[in-house]
Order: C-alpha cells, then sequence, then structure tokens
C-alpha cells in the first residue's frame, strides 16, 4: 500500500503552535465553531457521555463541549471503543493522512457513537492566495506554496465512507472577517498558528517588494469602500456515525412504498417524455 504524500512539515506546525501560544490570542473562529457545535449536538436525539475532542487548543473546545481533550496528533492517543462522540475540531486541513485520522476515530468509537469533524476549506483565504501568487509573478517571475490547499466539499464529504464510518453528512458555512490591512490579517494567522507549514514552502525570508505588492493587489482587487480588506473562512463539518446493528440504514434504490408524484400533488410523465418549461 502506498503511503500517503508528506504535504505538511508537522514538527514545524507544532512550534508555530508554540510561538502562536505566546501571542495575544485570535481564537473569535474557534469559539464559534465551539459554539456551533454546541448547537449541533443539542440537535441530536443521544445523550453523550464519554467525549473527546481533538485539538491543536484543546482549552477552548474541552471547555465549551465538556470533552476529554486529546492532542492532535498523526497517531491518536486514543483507545479502542471508548468513546460514544469524537470531535475532531480543526485540524483535519493540515494531516498528511486525513482518511488514517478518520480511522482511528472510528475505531475509538463504541458502535452507533458519533464522529464530527471541523476544518477550513474550499474558499478559505482565496483573497491572500490571490494576491500571493499575482504579487510573486510580478516581481520573481515564479511561484512558491504561500497558503496550503484546502479540499472542496465533496471530496471531503468522502473520506467519511472511505474511513467506514455511516451516515455521512457534509455541510459548509462561510464567514468573512474585515482587516484593516493584509498585515492585520497575516499577524491575526500567527496568533492562530495556521501559517505556511507545506513541506515544499520556500524557506527563504519572503522579499520585502513582493510583500508590499501583495498588500497593494489585495487592495485593489478586494478592498472594501471603507479601506478594509475581506478574509474569507470556509469551514466544513463533516458527521458520520460508528456503525451498529440497530442503526438506520438508507433505503435500498426503487424500495421507496410511495411515489414522489403524489407526495408533490402532481402528474408523473411517461419515461422519454419532457417537460417544457
Amino acid at each position: 500500500m502506498n503511503s500517503p504524500p508528506i504535504l505538511f512539515d508537522l514538527s514545524q506546525r507544532v512550534q508555530r503552535l508554540a510561538r502562536a501560544a505566546k501571542l495575544p490570542p485570535a481564537d473569535f473562529l474557534l469559539r464559534e465553531m465551539a459554539g456551533q457545535l454546541q448547537e449541533r449536538l443539542q440537535e441530536v436525539n443521544k445523550v453523550f457521555t464519554d467525549r473527546i475532542v481533538i485539538a491543536d487548543w484543546p482549552e477552548i473546545w474541552a471547555e465549551a463541549l465538556q470533552s476529554k481533550p486529546v492532542d492532535a496528533a498523526e497517531t491518536l492517543k486514543l483507545s479502542p471503543e471508548s468513546a460514544d462522540l469524537i470531535i475532531h475540531a480543526m485540524n483535519l486541513h493540515c494531516s498528511n493522512d486525513p482518511v488514517g485520522q478518520l480511522v482511528q476515530v472510528r475505531r475509538a468509537l463504541r458502535p452507533d457513537g458519533l464522529m464530527i469533524a471541523t476544518l477550513f476549506a474550499g474558499q478559505t483565504l482565496h483573497e491572500l492566495r490571490t494576491a500571493f501568487a499575482a504579487a510573486e509573478i510580478e516581481t520573481t517571475g515564479g511561484l512558491s506554496p504561500r497558503i496550503a490547499p484546502t479540499g472542496e466539499i465533496r471530496d471531503l464529504g468522502g473520506l467519511i465512507q472511505r474511513a467506514g464510518l455511516a451516515l455521512p453528512v457534509a455541510d459548509s458555512v462561510k464567514r468573512t472577517v474585515t482587516y484593516e490591512s493584509p498585515l492585520a490579517l497575516m499577524h491575526d494567522l500567527r496568533a492562530m498558528g495556521e501559517t505556511n507549514v507545506m513541506t515544499d514552502r520556500h524557506r527563504a525570508t519572503l522579499r520585502r517588494d513582493t510583500l508590499n505588492r501583495v498588500v497593494e493587489i489585495y487592495h485593489s482587487r478586494f478592498g472594501l469602500p471603507d479601506g478594509r480588506i475581506p478574509a474569507t473562512f470556509e469551514i466544513v463539518f463533516l458527521t458520520g456515525w460508528a456503525t451498529s446493528a440497530n442503526q438506520q440504514k438508507p433505503l435500498r434504490p426503487g424500495s421507496a412504498a410511495n411515489r414522489l408524484a403524489d407526495a408533490l400533488n402532481t402528474a408523473e410523465l411517461p419515461a422519454g417524455d419532457k417537460a417544457a418549461h
């Protein structure tokens, strides 16, 4: 079996997180997502008694979700069937083996246990990515990886089934945060521990002329009328359940007892006919 590619330097991420912990906090997104998870769990008709949260900033999640914290790592410190709820909180987007992470979670769940994962995805920081690309082409004649790639919701939803979890659901929320300048955004990213740790990242210090052009291009292409700039964050929620004998299962195709046309109070067209609109 082929090993997954090593996209991220995880030892460097640990160092960046330790450095971020010494800065004034920029945890507003984490706290909002923790609140959203609280609301989602209230809608689940099940009482969870053994909760685990896997996170880089465990104190935020453990307090909000009343969960036992487990450090995020490629090999998770989880015992088999030790929990009925596991939350993988805002770390999966920088895992070198996200399917392997979810398989470890599945093994740690009891039958009919719930997994919820949250991660950056989709359009996250697309403005900064665009500004960096244009600035580097102008000032250096080439491109280097500056912003980590993020998965699309359809692809991320497939991870749930590949990990062997049942009843998969994937949905996303977008948040637009405004800043005085791109430099203020970069400062917050450092405080979040979400700076570039890609294995193929450019190791030299960012050139001043390149940085100046990033700021200029960001303002010119995305600047708001009040002079501030927007930054998009898209967060995907992945939900799956450990299989259980008494678990609800999807119906087989063609096994429905009622006709959709009856439910919609409309006529069903014969096969091959087309309705004109």
